[in-house]
Order: C-alpha cells, then sequence, then structure tokens
C-alpha cells in the first residue's frame, strides 16, 4: 500500500512540473535525489558498521547470552507459550539490546533469527503464533535508551543539540512499546476465554 501512495505522490509531482513548464527543476531534482542518497548512505554506512561490529563481538563474547539472562524472567513473562530455554529467548534479549541502543540496523539479523526460531516451532506455518505476534510488538515499539542513529544524522545536518531527544525518545518508545504490550495482553487473554 505504502509503494502506490509513493508512487502517486511521484507521478503527480512529475506531471505538475511537466505540466507547468519546469521540466528543469525535476531533471536537478532526479539527478541531486539520488546524489543525496548516496552521500546520505555514505555518511551512515560507517556508524551501521560500527554498532553491527560492537553487536557481533557482544554476541561473540556472550555479554548478549549474560544480558539474555538478566531479561529472561521478564521475557519467559512475556512469552509465557515458550520454555524458559527457548533459544528464541535469546535473540529476543538482543533485539531487545540492540533496540535499546537506536541501532535498528543491528537488531535486524537478531529479530530474522528469533522469528526462524519461532516459526520452526509453529504448528500452523501460514498463521503467526502468540509468541510472534508478541515478539513484532516488541520490536516494532521497542524501548529506545539511546537513539544513536537519529543522534547522528542530527550531528550530520548540524543539530545544535543532537542529543536532546533522548528524553522524549525513551518517553515516546516506552509508551508505544507499553500500549502495544498492553493491547496484546488483552486481546491473548480474550481468544483463550473464548477457546473455552
Amino acid at each position: 500500500m505504502v509503494t502506490y501512495i509513493w508512487v502517486f505522490f511521484i507521478a503527480i509531482g512529475s506531471f505538475f512540473m511537466i505540466g507547468t513548464g519546469h521540466i528543469d527543476v525535476l531533471n536537478n531534482q532526479i539527478l541531486k535525489g539520488g546524489l543525496d542518497g548516496i552521500e546520505l548512505l555514505m555518511d551512515m554506512l560507517p556508524l551501521l558498521v560500527l554498532w553491527t561490529g560492537i553487536m557481533q563481538i557482544a554476541e561473540d563474547s556472550c555479554i548478549l547470552e549474560k544480558f539474555s539472562c538478566l531479561v529472561r524472567p521478564v521475557l519467559s513473562k512475556l512469552f509465557p507459550s515458550l520454555p524458559k530455554d527457548h533459544p528464541a529467548l535469546g535473540y529476543i534479549a538482543s533485539n531487545i539490546a540492540a533496540n535499546a541502543l537506536g541501532l535498528g540496523s543491528a537488531a535486524t539479523p537478531f529479530g530474522l533469527k528469533a522469528m526462524e526460531c519461532l516459526q520452526e516451532d509453529n504448528p500452523r506455518k501460514d498463521t503467526a503464533t502468540e509468541a510472534m505476534v508478541t515478539f513484532l510488538i516488541l520490536n516494532t515499539g521497542g524501548v529506545t535508551i539511546v537513539p544513536t542513529t537519529v543522534i547522528s544524522l542530527r550531528m550530520m545536518y548540524g543539530s545544535a543539540n543532537p542529543s536532546e531527544i533522548i528524553i522524549t525518545s525513551i518517553l515516546a518508545t516506552l509508551c508505544s512499546n507499553v500500549s502495544g504490550l498492553i493491547y496484546d495482553y488483552i486481546k491473548r487473554r480474550k481468544h483463550h476465554e473464548s477457546n473455552f
């Protein structure tokens, strides 16, 4: 759906520019947009490589495993359908840690591995399990303590105080996460009650 919306916006903008005789402006924006995209990629690449490397070191040195053990009691409450030693819980904990540091790109591999582990235990492969839905909510609304990527973007574009968004980021992501998990809990409970 989002693809159709963007195609609609691009088509309307292009037709308007052609209709008003500003084809040169359209051509300049197409070329400038591509160049801006490459510059942004080159600016963000070192940051992504750095944090992905740090997360890999944390995984190899068992820091993520220790963090996983620390949050496992909370995760077992959020995922009651999973056994306490389920391998997906480790990946979920790693995903939470990466999201808390604002490293969405570094969190993605852990999220994919967690979903793969959850899918292995799924009896109906074409339907998401309760654990999968809960993890999706937890991942999407993940609490961000330090929005590293956004702060670095603000620094690149000359923000006077790039880290001023930390408090609002924590509050916004905390509210979205808590409200999502409450809704998930209510829906899950209603589903279980209707099955009895």
